[in-house]
């Protein structure tokens, strides 16, 4: 044997050690899609913004990552990571509670928390007292959109009860029967373990007024910050038929880099 023969075996069994046989191969490739599974799911989440009840806040057509950790209750088995409490105007992503479609996300700002007494005058909320001013709530005015105007339920909460003549509809018949229960003094007190939810677009938002509190169990998390933003149509959210869906995903592939709202990406939510 030469030389030459002699210094190429050894580099030979070398690279055949190190290859990676099919059962390793789907090994690495299991152990990947199980932690991607494990962030996805425990850790955070994709969201799309499907309305405008939160504008400004949030736009149609925002995709945010949700963060799944901060507000689940603690637990012994991951005494290192750090949990917080909901706290006043936190936004926050969760199940919407006696949903006809049940697995429903809705995304709101917290008002109100367990204990609380609040009311609305005129759009302006009234906690412990106290107006609320916040300068992302859209109040009731008078324009040409007759959704702006006044409106006496959704504007002086809960100072009108709902009924079979409510002007403004979608109040949910389980919540008509129960608000009056937390009613004191006129204002609405939030029991334990709840949260009184409402979007920023208040004269377009169903929140908490129309269907009630949002049990804290239901909390999933909160919105960090929007990785992109593509201009969608306020009514896309109601196209769900298969034909509706691949033509807007063609449309996004068309128009991706024109109709994306770039100086929307990283946009932290607060």
């Amino acid at each position: 044997m030469n030389p030459t023969e002699t210094e190429q075996a050894p580099q030979a069994k070398k690279k055949s050690d190190q290859a990676e046989t099919p059962l390793e191969s789907l090994a690495s490739i299991c152990a990947v899609l199980a932690v991607f599974l494990f962030v996805t799911t425990f850790i955070f989440q994709n969201f799309e913004i499907p309305s405008g009840s939160m504008e400004k806040t949030l736009l149609i057509g925002d995709h945010v990552l949700v963060d799944r950790i901060a507000f689940a209750p603690p637990t012994s088995w991951a005494p290192f990571v750090h949990y917080s409490p909901v706290h006043h105007n936190d936004i926050i992503v969760f199940f919407k509670p006696n949903s006809e479609t049940p697995g429903m996300f809705l995304v709101k700002r917290a008002i109100g928390l367990p204990g609380d007494h609040l009311h609305l005058n005129r759009g302006v909320v009234y906690l412990n007292g106290v107006a609320q001013h916040l300068p992302q709530a859209q109040m009731p005015a008078d324009d040409d959109n007759p959704q702006h105007a006044f409106n006496a339920y959704r504007d002086d909460f809960p100072a009108v009860p709902p009924g079979p003549d409510l002007q403004y509809g979608n109040v949910t018949a389980l919540w008509a029967n129960d608000m009056p229960n937390h009613i004191q003094d006129g204002d609405l007190v939030v029991p334990p373990n709840s949260v009184f939810a409402m979007g920023d677009n208040r004269t377009e938002s169903l929140d908490s007024r129309f269907w009630g509190f949002a049990p804290r169990a239901n909390i999933v998390g909160r919105p960090l910050f929007v990785y992109w933003s593509f201009e969608t149509p306020a009514d896309q959210m109601n196209k769900q038929t298969i034909g509706d869906r691949l033509a807007f995903i063609g449309h996004i592939i068309l128009h991706f880099f024109t109709e994306t709202r770039w100086d929307r990406t990283l946009h932290i939510t607060r």
